[in-house]
Parts: C-alpha cells; sequence; structure tokens
C-alpha cells in the first residue's frame, strides 16, 4: 500500500480546496441566424453530433439548445450577457465583439463558417448598379448599421461615391430576418430590394423580374459568411466541450461534402424548408459556395471599419479575432 506523508497529504488537500476542479457546462446554448451559411450548425442538430463529440471528450450526457435569430445584434447581446454561449456571427460582428470587450469578456471566434456570397438583389427594373438607387428606395438586411451585409454596403458604397459617402445609403436600409424579407419582396410592399443570402437570394434570381446588383464577392472577393465564437472564460472553462464543438463541425463539413443529397434532406427537414431537395443539392454544387470552417475576409472588413472610425483598435494580426493556432485550422 503506498504511503503519503502527512506534510504532503495536507499540502495535496489544500491545493485541492484552492484550485477545485472546474465542471464544464452541461447544457451548451447555441445561436445563429436563418439560411444556407449555417448549414453545418443545421447538420449537428439534426445528427445530434455535439452530443456525439461530447461523449468521445467525456463528458457523457449533455444537452444542445438551439436557437435561429432574425439578426445579429440579439446573437451579440446573448454572448456578451452569457443567455448564449456560442453563435455563428458575421465577420463585422465579431470584429466589433472583440474590440469592445477586449477588456472584458473577450470574444474571440475558433473557426470559420463557409464561404459563400452574399447578393444584393432587387426587382426594380431601373436599378442597375447602387447609383440608380433613391431616396424612397428600401433595402431590407438583417440590421441596419451592423450585419455583415450592412458593412459590405457601406464598403461598397465606399468604392463607389467616396469613402466620405460610405453611409450614403444607409437611410435606405431596413431591418428584416431573411424569411421575412423574402416574403415582403415577393409582395411588393416595403421593400424594392434584399441583400440576401443562400438559400433565399438563389430562389428569388430564378423568379421573374429579379436581379443582381451587387455580390460580396465583387467587394471582398471570397469570405467566410460568420464564424464560431464564444467568450474567452466559455472557451477557457470548457475545453473538452469546445472540442466536441470542433469535433462535430468537422464531422458536418465532411458529411456535407461526401453526401449532398442527404445533407439537403437534412437541412429541408430541421428549417422546414419547402424547396425541392433537388434545388437545393444545386446550390451545394456551385463552385462559388465552399463549405468549410477555414476562416477567410476578417481583415478587409478590419481594415475598413478602422478607416472609418466604427473600431478604435484591432490586433496586429487578423488571426488574433480568433483563439488559437487558426492559421493551422483545417476541416
Amino acid at each position: 500500500m503506498t504511503r503519503v506523508m502527512p506534510g504532503l497529504a495536507t499540502a495535496l488537500l489544500f491545493a485541492a480546496l484552492a484550485n477545485p476542479a472546474a465542471a464544464e457546462v452541461d447544457t451548451l446554448k447555441v445561436g445563429k441566424q436563418y439560411g444556407l451559411p449555417y448549414i453545418q450548425f443545421v447538420i449537428m442538430e439534426d445528427q445530434n453530433l455535439i452530443e456525439k463529440h461530447a461523449k468521445l471528450e467525456g463528458l457523457g450526457d449533455i444537452r444542445v439548445e438551439w436557437a435561429t435569430l432574425g439578426g445579429p445584434a440579439q446573437l451579440n447581446d446573448g454572448i456578451i450577457s452569457g443567455a448564449i454561449d456560442v453563435a455563428a456571427v458575421g465577420l463585422p460582428n465579431l470584429i466589433t465583439l472583440w474590440e469592445k470587450t477586449r477588456t472584458n469578456v473577450k470574444v474571440r471566434a475558433i473557426a470559420g463558417l463557409n464561404f459563400m456570397p452574399l447578393i444584393l438583389l432587387t426587382r426594380d427594373p431601373k436599378i442597375k448598379t447602387l447609383k440608380d438607387y433613391g431616396e424612397k428606395d428600401r433595402i431590407a438586411l438583417p440590421s441596419v448599421k451592423i450585419s455583415m451585409q450592412a458593412i459590405l454596403l457601406e464598403m461598397a458604397a465606399a468604392k463607389e461615391f467616396g469613402k466620405a459617402n460610405y453611409e450614403k445609403l444607409d437611410p435606405l436600409t431596413v431591418s428584416m430576418g431573411h424569411p421575412d424579407a423574402f416574403a415582403a419582396l415577393n409582395s411588393g410592399i416595403e421593400v424594392g430590394s434584399h441583400f440576401s443570402s443562400a438559400p433565399f437570394q438563389y430562389r428569388q434570381l430564378k423568379m421573374p423580374g429579379y436581379h443582381q446588383v451587387i455580390s460580396s464577392y465583387d467587394i471582398i472577393g471570397p469570405h467566410s459568411v460568420s464564424c464560431i465564437s464564444m467568450t474567452t472564460k466559455f472557451h477557457d472553462g470548457n475545453p473538452k466541450m469546445v472540442a466536441a464543438l470542433l469535433g462535430a463541425m468537422k464531422e458536418a463539413t465532411a458529411w456535407i461534402k461526401s453526401d449532398k443529397r442527404a445533407a439537403a434532406e437534412a437541412y429541408l427537414r430541421v428549417t422546414k424548408d419547402k424547396m425541392p431537395v433537388e434545388e437545393l443539392m444545386a446550390m451545394l454544387d456551385d463552385p462559388n459556395i465552399v463549405i468549410t470552417i477555414v476562416p477567410k475576409g476578417a481583415d478587409k472588413i478590419s481594415e475598413f471599419l478602422a478607416k472609418v472610425g466604427r473600431i478604435k483598435a484591432k490586433p496586429d494580426r487578423w488571426e488574433d479575432y480568433y483563439f488559437g493556432d487558426i492559421d493551422k485550422l483545417t476541416d
């Protein structure tokens, strides 16, 4: 039998009391928005992949609560308040959250989420370019001023009208979740344009009378639509849960690439979308859509936000918006 010296036993006891084992969360609260950019999250929900990988990490049975919200403002508030543990937020939101929380909760991301173009489309035949918008025109996007689409529109306006006029089109924008904007545009009331995302944009561009004004790829090139973000406290306090989340993300990504039909069927099943499965599969086959968790595009958006004074500080390297060796991340 191994004996422990009394002095050593006392030291070990005090060490244990001073540094109690931190229990990881047994319920994970995950937030996302609407649309195809979040397909990995949809697959993870449908296939219980986070639960699967949590068991592999030794966490046992955990519970995952999924919330789908219409815009980034609620996700931002949820992360900072702790109401949401993990959220897929647009790159401008990650950058702003990093800057606003760098001295307190320190929000960062662990991965990106898919390269997909975001398209500004319209049913107004007179609008061919950004210069054709008038003061009575309205553009729907997820959240004015802060959503990925809102910032991209400002970046495009800066190129079109000059840096000093980057907010020129902001008075025309209105906040609408993609499903509501899709319905409003189809009805011909409230708005005539929609800065959209897949699958909504592809469905509308196939309808008579719709055309593209500009794509996000025209503005900044291929980019991540969102990134998987959380506070430093949650990240550091739940290493196994974070590993489970990344493992689930990688499995979902590989599953989508290997079986697009099954992925499309799962997406339609969870989202209750009524489009034909073949239509969604065709979108997944679009070479402009890359299913990946490797991040891209934060540097260009960060530079713009700093130049126009939206953020007061930014890191020396765009990789610092993320936890760990993000440049080594692979699917």
